[in-house]
């Protein structure tokens, strides 16, 4: 691991940038077991509820290993004839499997029952935070911060990070048009996921992964 100045202080930033995200989380995840959804909240998740059932059945799915399988997978494959992206896939799949498990270990500790109005699927697991939420963020969405600031830039590059983006929304707004899980269940997900990444980043130098156009200090540009 590159020692420099420069790839410490970015360690130390993304490491002070978990615990503010971790500190949130917990923050938030008690609130809502004590104090329940705030009304305004629980009034956009009861207005998203039952819409479009068809389309959020399917995107819900990419939050379930029936896909995310395959798709670690294939991005395996990818790595071994890819040699240049390997250590960006296997952070990606670390990345999922913790975010993944921390999510179910949460759930079980804050102890959130679900809505009511669930659609399709009834859901047994806890609520808070919300796992899809955590895998949207934690791993498709830090492909689409991956791909779209990886270096050379291309408008392939950027047109497949944006369609990830939309990905990791789409798959948290079907979790509230099934009726899975509240807005606050979503959010604790995203700040749980988000932490964990950041974590992850202070620890193991990923290239390519360029900030605002700036590489991560200590990395090489060329991939």
């Amino acid at each position: 691991m590159n020692s420099s100045p420069a790839r410490r202080g970015f360690a130390w930033r993304c490491a002070v940038l978990a615990v503010a995200l971790w500190a949130l989380f917990a923050l938030l995840g008690v609130l809502v077991v004590r104090n329940g959804e705030p009304p305004l909240l629980a009034a956009i998740q009861r207005a998203a509820g039952d819409r479009s059932t068809l389309v959020a059945w399917w995107l819900t799915w990419f939050g379930y290993l029936d896909v995310l399988g395959p798709v670690a997978i294939a991005l395996l494959i990818v790595a071994w004839r890819a040699p240049a992206w390997r250590r960006q896939i296997f952070f990606s799949i670390a990345m999922l499997l913790l975010c993944w498990r921390a999510a179910d270990f949460f759930q079980r500790v804050f102890d959130r029952a679900r809505p009511l109005d669930w659609v399709v699927k009834h859901e047994t697991a806890f609520s808070y935070p919300s796992s899809h939420a955590a895998i949207a963020v934690g791993f498709y969405g830090l492909w689409a911060v991956m791909l779209f600031w990886s270096a050379p830039r291309s408008s392939g590059r950027r047109l497949a990070g944006a369609a990830l983006a939309v990905l990791a929304v789409g798959i948290c707004w079907s979790r509230l048009a099934l009726g899975a899980h509240y807005v606050t269940d979503l959010a604790g997900g995203a700040l749980l996921a988000a932490g964990i990444v950041a974590a992850g980043l202070a620890i193991v130098p990923v290239a390519p992964f360029h900030i605002a156009g700036r590489p991560v200090p200590g990395q090489n540009r060329a991939v």
